[in-house]
């Protein structure tokens, strides 16, 4: 983590670092130019002065008399400097662009500047880089098409002597500042992330099984909500594996039943084969006994299989159309055989499959499980000679799917009916051998396709046996 902020911060700071040296090499030439351009500048306007007071007469002067004043200016100029690093050289030109005075090799620049107008501008004199600065002075002398052109030039060896000086005060210090930087920065990120370096090892210190809340102590306050969303975390994992480890202790209590009850009956057979007692009809009940006990537990096994396959969020890639009126009639039609065993008018109201029916995104394969318990649920309840009803209704806002499945069973009391919904809970004194997950899977499948389940009494529609129950599901169309 240090060494990856630490590559963050330093590739910017590599990459700026060559055009900050850039920047300063054109700052200083700048600056190396300033108090040379002034000087050279304020030499030029003298010689130009020199060249205005011999046209002040209003006549053409002598260009001897003139090339031989301007010439011990020039020399004056430069005996005064007294600089012996660099090398100067003028040009006098005349308004009709002849040379009066100086070096005729010094390039004459383009037409256009202002009088009194310095200009400077660099350049080169036999391939040697100068600094030339140009003043045009219109001097309106008859017959003239331009004023006199007077330029000065210098060899570049103070100013690039004073550049170069200012870029080492400016860049031989980074080259110090820079490594102690990276290390203060290192030296400062290393102690600001020890505090995360800490709660690192306190966290891998840790049981895997140990989801209790990581301190807040010594925690950096920025790094705190982010503690407290782990904690969050860890709270829920905490009561979704304590839920879990209850579910587990419930299933294998219930396993436990139908597992011993296999067990007892083929105990007894074996110990009346071994003592040549029992009778063929003794036989076949203990057999039927031993059939009962692997149906109920291979049900109780489908139950746990459905339910875990609802809590799995990728049992499946994509929701797709679901047809509810052909699931319920298949369903229904998968349960005929059981219900005329009990005596039971299993019936289906509502639209074919044939039909234009409304359908809603979904998980096919889960509606079925959703329809097969609540069938099973109105199977398991219902006396002999009772009716169970699976029905499609129309929703008076258009906006669900709804399915109903009532039975005439002895109903369930209000004060239980959000229980029934809860794993392996069973109303008390039904009768009934169910496993306690069918409605349970109800609701998780429910959930799953954002629907309500609501639980009431059949409404006077069941036969004398009791009030009955009607499960109400309501699936969205989106």
């Amino acid at each position: 983590m240090l060494g990856e902020i630490l590559d963050w911060m330093l590739a910017p700071l590599l990459f700026v670092w060559p055009m900050s040296l850039a920047i300063t090499w054109l700052v200083a030439q700048n600056i190396a130019n300033r108090p040379y351009d002034g000087e050279l500048g304020a030499m030029t306007r003298v010689l130009a002065q020199e060249v205005m007071s011999e046209y002040a007469s209003g006549r053409s002067p002598r260009a001897d008399a003139l090339r031989a004043r301007v010439e011990r200016s020039a020399l004056a100029l430069a005996l005064m400097r007294g600089d012996g690093d660099d090398r100067l050289y003028f040009q006098v030109l005349g308004p009709r662009g002849e040379l009066i005075a100086g070096d005729d090799t010094l390039p004459v620049p383009a037409e256009g500047t202002s009088a009194s107008e310095l200009r400077f501008r660099d350049d080169a004199i036999r391939d040697e880089p100068v600094r030339v600065v140009t003043l045009w002075l219109p001097l309106g002398a008859p017959g003239s098409e331009r004023g006199a052109l007077v330029q000065m030039a210098e060899t570049l060896g103070k100013r690039t002597q004073l550049a170069n000086e200012i870029i080492k005060g400016v860049i031989l210090p980074q080259f110090v500042i820079l490594p102690v930087a990276v290390l203060l920065v290192w030296f400062a990120l290393a102690r600001g992330i020890r505090p995360l370096a800490l709660l690192q090892q306190r966290i891998r210190r840790r049981d895997s099984g140990d989801l209790s809340p990581i301190p807040e102590i010594e925690v950096p306050e920025e790094v705190a909500p982010l503690v407290r969303a782990v904690n969050d975390l860890l709270q829920r994992l905490d009561q979704s594996m304590a839920a879990q480890r209850h579910f587990l202790a419930d299933a294998a209590h219930q396993l436990k039943t139908p597992l011993a009850g296999l067990r007892m009956q083929a105990e007894i057979a074996e110990r009346q084969i071994d003592r040549g007692e029992g009778s063929d009809e003794a036989m076949k009940h203990t057999l039927q006994q031993i059939a009962w006990a692997s149906q109920r537990a291979a049900h109780m096994v489908n139950q746990l299989l459905a339910m875990a396959r609802t809590d799995d969020p990728g049992h499946s890639l994509e929701r797709e159309p679901v047809s509810l009126a052909q699931i319920t009639t298949e369903t229904v039609r998968d349960f005929v055989p059981r219900a005329m065993e009990r005596r039971i008018d299993l019936g289906y109201e509502g639209p074919t499959p044939g039909e234009a029916t409304l359908h809603f995104p979904g998980y096919p394969v889960l509606v079925r499980e959703l329809v097969r318990n609540l069938v099973d649920n109105a199977l398991q309840y219902s006396p002999r000679g009772g009716t169970v009803t699976a029905r499609i209704t129309p929703d008076p806002l258009g906006q669900a799917v709804v399915l109903e499945v009532e039975d005439s069973g002895p109903g369930i009391p209000a004060a239980e009916r959000e229980h029934v919904f809860q794993p392996f809970y069973r109303v008390l004194g039904s009768g009934a051998n169910g496993s306690g997950l069918g409605l349970a899977i109800v609701r998780e499948i429910a959930d799953k396709h954002h629907a309500t389940v609501l639980l009431d009494d059949a409404n006077g529609r069941a036969p004398p046996h009791g009030p009955g129950a009607r499960f109400t599901v309501r699936f969205p169309l989106a």
